[in-house]
């Protein structure tokens, strides 16, 4: 016997237990019934604002993780490419313009355009200048140097250079910082 059958068979079931209430009878049963489908109406109305807030919710969520996504994942591979530009650095540093003038140039050449690579995602030098106020956030202090050619709490060396990545700090700058005696 399949559905519509079924459904049939109970109409008329129905129809006959009906016929044989009172019409008092028959109208309480009416309105249990009738109370019973408007009770599931509002529980089904009730499921369907919860899915549509979990599925709004759903569609947020994922937009937030696109956007990180898009904004912060090459945060590992400037992690990796950061080292190089140190090294690049401290190569120009230590470079001696009488010696080899054409390898100084070609060294200069790629430090900047590993730079202008950078850039262009987004990647920026934390200001870690001599002078500059210390900035926990920013700095990280390696050591304190006493002195009084500086104000108090402002970077006296930088050792290594910090990096953001729009707005987030990928690796804070070692420096050293003023001590008044």
């Amino acid at each position: 016997m399949n559905k519509e059958q079924q459904d049939v068979q109970t109409e008329q079931e129905a129809a006959v237990e009906t016929a044989e209430l009172t019409p008092e009878q028959q109208l309480v049963q009416l309105q249990e019934k009738l109370a019973a489908k408007e009770q599931e109406a509002k529980d089904n109305w009730d499921k369907l604002l919860r899915e549509r807030a979990d599925l709004e919710n759903y569609r947020k969520r994922a937009s937030r993780e696109k956007e990180e996504l898009l904004n912060y994942g090459i945060k590992s591979l400037v992690e990796e490419v950061l080292p190089v530009l140190d090294n690049l650095e401290r190569a120009l540093e230590h470079a001696n313009e009488d010696g080899l003038p054409a390898l100084v140039e070609g060294v200069k050449m790629t430090h900047t355009l590993l730079q202008t690579a950078l850039k262009k995602f987004g990647v920026c030098a934390v200001d870690g200048n001599c002078g500059t106020l210390f900035d926990p956030a920013f700095h990280q202090a390696m050591a304190q140097v006493e002195t009084s050619d500086h104000p108090n709490n402002t970077i006296v060396q930088e050792f290594q250079k910090g990096y953001l990545l729009k707005e987030r700090l990928l690796r804070p700058s070692m420096v050293s910082v003023a001590k008044n005696p």
